[in-house]
């Protein structure tokens, strides 16, 4: 299947009564088809991996299209310029969240962006960021301790920014790495009690919510 095919697929698709409805649930962007995300995921099984097929359909600007990039490439083959380039892309949370835990954090650069972009300013970078640091905890189930005390370290430190895609992202990661285990969990409640003192309503809803969670009988003890 080439570009043509792919984007007369996408076309043949769309739903614009889904697109309204995905607008309310803050799903945005400059081109959106509202098609759905296992229907993207049964095409990318059909397209089968292409690195340069997804450099190709990024750059379409579709909505899904991007997401769909997202799930043929090849992450051996991601460039760091390429991440760079398509961070600065993201327009919506739900691209952020599917391009970092479909492709972005199965790179060589993984652990290194997602510190790199939890400094940043612009807002779905900065949650890149930290929504790496949720999905390396969801994924990459061989990774030492020692990589998720550092994300802590910064979880901590931009607790108080109050945009609300950041700082969702910001409680995501920081629930994900306490229920990697129990030594995790014992650290990450640590920092969301540190974080409860801030005077912050971002950093109090974060440590609260996260609180929660991990303190549930159903998380690992």
């Amino acid at each position: 299947m080439d570009y043509t095919e792919i984007t007369k697929v996408l076309e043949q698709n769309k739903n614009p009564n889904k697109v309204s409805g995905m607008k309310r649930f803050g799903i945005s962007g400059r081109e959106v088809y509202g098609i759905p995300i296992p229907f993207l995921r049964n095409l990318a099984k059909q397209i089968g991996h292409s690195h340069n097929l997804a450099l190709h359909i990024w750059k379409s600007g579709i909505h899904e299209a991007r997401i769909l990039a997202s799930l043929i490439d090849d992450p051996i083959k991601v460039t760091e310029q390429q991440m760079e380039s398509w961070v600065r892309d993201f327009d919506s949370w739900d691209l952020c969240d599917q391009v970092c835990g479909n492709l972005f954090d199965k790179t060589a650069f993984a652990y290194e962006k997602a510190i790199q972009w939890s400094y940043q300013g612009l807002e779905f970078v900065k949650r890149a960021g930290f929504t790496m640091m949720a999905t390396l905890a969801i994924h990459d189930k061989l990774a030492d301790d020692k990589v998720f005390i550092s994300f802590l370290a910064r979880i901590l430190d931009e607790a108080e920014d109050s945009r609300n895609f950041v700082k969702k992202a910001i409680n995501w990661a920081l629930r994900q790495i306490g229920k990697r285990n129990s030594n995790l969990k014992q650290i990450a409640l640590e920092t969301a009690q540190e974080m409860f003192k801030n005077p912050s309503n971002s950093a109090k809803w974060i440590a609260s919510d996260a609180i929660k969670e991990l303190t549930n009988k159903e998380i690992l003890s």
